[in-house]
């Protein structure tokens, strides 16, 4: 099976205002189409792994694989080409730009991306709203839709490079239950029908339940 991410050895310290060593020797693998969830009470080190993981934090001991490479350390520009374009990120808050519709949210980080035209853009754009049942929102503003819609729109907007990954952060903590169950089916048809692997921080235990494995974090060390 084709590893996604790697993290070997990784040790993480904060050096002010004294010296705390927040994680150590962290080494797991995620695995293609493979959906693990990250546990652990708040402090464990769980967003600032997430931080080293999405290559956004590189002043860490130990390496990082991204599809079989080592991610650099030193080049922020090629950091910032490759999390573009192999990583889809979901947050607990969806930051969409709510003066622009639904459509131009999805379409931004392949802008940014620039490897296709602004028509082939938008087309792909529709195709990932399509398949999260909200194509009927493209042009409405961010602001005119639900709590649910937004994280939808939010994941369609991590999908639009076609990325190998998603790292998502608490994606269901701010949805009731019945959005929470949505977000979840939807990641887990992503896993099952196009191979893609997901990498879920949460504090929701039915969440976590229901993924292929979980991480336990404990002070900086990785539990199970």
């Amino acid at each position: 099976m084709d590893i996604v991410l790697e993290a070997k050895h990784i040790d993480k310290y904060f050096r002010k205002p004294v010296d705390f060593h927040v994680l150590k020797a962290i080494s797991f693998q995620i695995k293609k189409g493979e959906f693990v969830s990250i546990m652990g009470k708040s402090g464990c080190g769980k967003s600032t792994l997430l931080y080293i993981l999405s290559t956004m934090d590189t002043d860490y001991e130990g390496q990082l694989y991204l599809n079989g490479q080592l991610v650099p350390k030193q080049n922020q520009e090629h950091l910032a080409y490759l999390r573009n374009k192999h990583i889809g990120f979901v947050f607990q808050f969806h930051y969409l730009l709510s003066e622009f519709t639904v459509l131009e949210n999805v379409m931004l980080p392949a802008k940014k991306l620039g490897e296709f035209t602004l028509p082939q853009i938008e087309l792909n754009a529709l195709e990932k709203l399509k398949m999260l049942n909200i194509e009927h929102l493209a042009n409405k503003k961010a602001s005119q839709v639900s709590g649910g819609e937004k994280q939808r729109v939010a994941i369609a907007r991590a999908l639009i490079n076609n990325p190998t990954l998603i790292l998502g952060d608490e994606p269901t903590g701010n949805l009731d239950s019945h959005n929470a169950q949505n977000v979840f089916n939807i990641f887990k048809t992503l896993c099952t029908e196009q191979g893609l692997s997901l990498l879920i921080v949460t504090h929701d235990e039915d969440f976590a339940k229901k993924t292929d494995r979980i991480i336990e974090m404990e002070d900086g060390i990785i539990r199970s």
